[in-house]
């Protein structure tokens, strides 16, 4: 019975990160890119590199703060779409800020 309860905890921890929704950008307008992340909360973008075709680039994106972990706020960001080079969308970042003074 242990067993059973143990396999079903590490289970249910595990099942949100394969739940998140992957789209490849470059095949999607702005518009829709923008719409997936927003109906989808947060979603993994991927793209080609620009310098390098062979090596895929990706990242988790939001719709808001409360889709980052704590100590993160969602800030602007940029990815390639079928239409623009630049398609504003929102990644979470640390919410620490340091400044040197060098």
């Amino acid at each position: 019975m242990k067993s059973v309860l143990l396999a079903l905890c590490i289970v249910s921890v595990s099942f949100p990160a394969l739940a998140i929704n992957r789209y490849n950008v470059q095949s999607m307008s702005c518009a829709s890119v923008q719409q997936a992340v927003d109906r989808d909360g947060a979603a993994i973008l991927r793209w080609q590199s620009a310098r390098s075709p062979s090596v895929p680039i990706y990242d988790r994106y939001v719709r808001n703060s409360l889709f980052c972990d704590k100590g993160q706020f969602p800030e602007r960001a940029y990815v390639p779409s079928s239409n623009t080079a630049h398609c504003p969308v929102k990644r979470c970042a640390d919410g620490t800020f340091e400044r040197s003074f060098d």
